[in-house]
């Protein structure tokens, strides 16, 4: 009789958890407004939502502007690059008639400029690179004479390469700065 009395009080009891898929929940609308501290719309699926835009965190570049401010065109000058250019045949008129600008524009290469994420692509870049040739001239065997020369070649282009990536990562960031 001890056992029917406990069986019954174990069914009865105030204690007893009922497991949570057991209870009823109401489900929510799909186009239901959720409410918190900020309220959100749920989107019904396969309807567009709100578009977030990330122009408005930081202000565009400027190039020419900040070329300007940083008077890059003059140092270029004193530094003696545009005589050299000259020299070697680039000048404005070369440039306009063979469509370089465009062409950079086709590849990328201004759009480049103004994006955030370029300086540290080049300098994720270099930092491959200036790994790249010790490891290089480190794996590769000097048994014969073209591998000493292919060690040469690629610790050449790697630190060149490396230089010019680390450089442009400078030049890109100093650019893009307010």
């Amino acid at each position: 009789m001890a056992n029917t009395l406990t069986f019954s009080y174990a069914s009865y009891s105030p204690l007893l958890i009922r497991s949570m898929a057991a209870q009823q929940k109401p489900t929510p609308s799909a186009t239901k407004t959720v409410a918190s501290k900020k309220s959100t719309t749920v989107f019904p699926l396969g309807e567009p939502g709100p578009r977030v835009s990330y122009s408005t965190s930081t202000p565009p570049v400027k190039l020419l502007t900040r070329v300007e401010q940083l008077r890059l065109l003059t140092k270029a000058e004193k530094a003696g690059l545009l005589s050299a250019a000259e020299k070697f045949g680039l000048s404005l008129s070369t440039i306009e008639k063979l469509g370089l600008l465009s062409k950079a524009e086709e590849f990328g290469v201004l759009s480049a400029a103004t994006d955030p994420g370029t300086p540290s692509t080049f300098l994720n870049l270099s930092l491959v690179l200036l790994i790249l040739g010790p490891a290089f001239v480190y794996l590769v065997p000097e048994d014969y004479p073209w591998e000493i020369a292919l060690q040469v070649v690629v610790a050449l282009l790697s630190v060149v390469g490396g230089s010019a990536a680390l450089a442009a990562s400078n030049l890109v960031s100093n650019l893009q700065k307010n």
